[in-house]
Formats: C-alpha cells, sequence, structure tokens
C-alpha cells in the first residue's frame, strides 16, 4: 500500500504512515528496509497489518534509493 510519513520521532524511532485509504499506520525505524535521514513528508511504499507498517520502503529520491541507496 502506498502512503506518507507524516510523522515520525527520531529520538523513539517511531512514526506514523497515512495511508492511500485514509487511515494511520505506525511504523518503527526497523521497519525500514531503505535508511533515510529525515523522513517527514515522503512517499513510501508498505505492507499494512494491523494498523502497523511493515516492510517500509522510502520512495523519494532516485530510483535506486529503493535498494538502500546503492550508487552507480
Amino acid at each position: 500500500m502506498y502512503g506518507e510519513i507524516t510523522k515520525f520521532r527520531r529520538d523513539l524511532g517511531v512514526g506514523v504512515i497515512k495511508a492511500e485509504d485514509g487511515r494511520k499506520y505506525r511504523f518503527e525505524r526497523t521497519a525500514i528496509l531503505n535508511r533515510r535521514d529525515d523522513l517527514e513528508g515522503l512517499e513510501v511504499y508498505f505492507d499494512p497489518a494491523a494498523l502497523k507498517a511493515r516492510e517500509v520502503i522510502v520512495l523519494a529520491g532516485s530510483p535506486w534509493a529503493a535498494f538502500g541507496g546503492i550508487g552507480l
């Protein structure tokens, strides 16, 4: 499912994604598959499970960002 990160507490390592269906899903830093520094406002793709986001992929920047920032 697609969504946007609306909040992220770096000190706690938790955040909120507002999904395309209008629901809000919580996530933990460990659920992000490709690391990014500034997360708020970024579009993501994730697996929703009981209002908790798993396997979050940040879709911002280069297409290679989806693979963990691989540079050629």
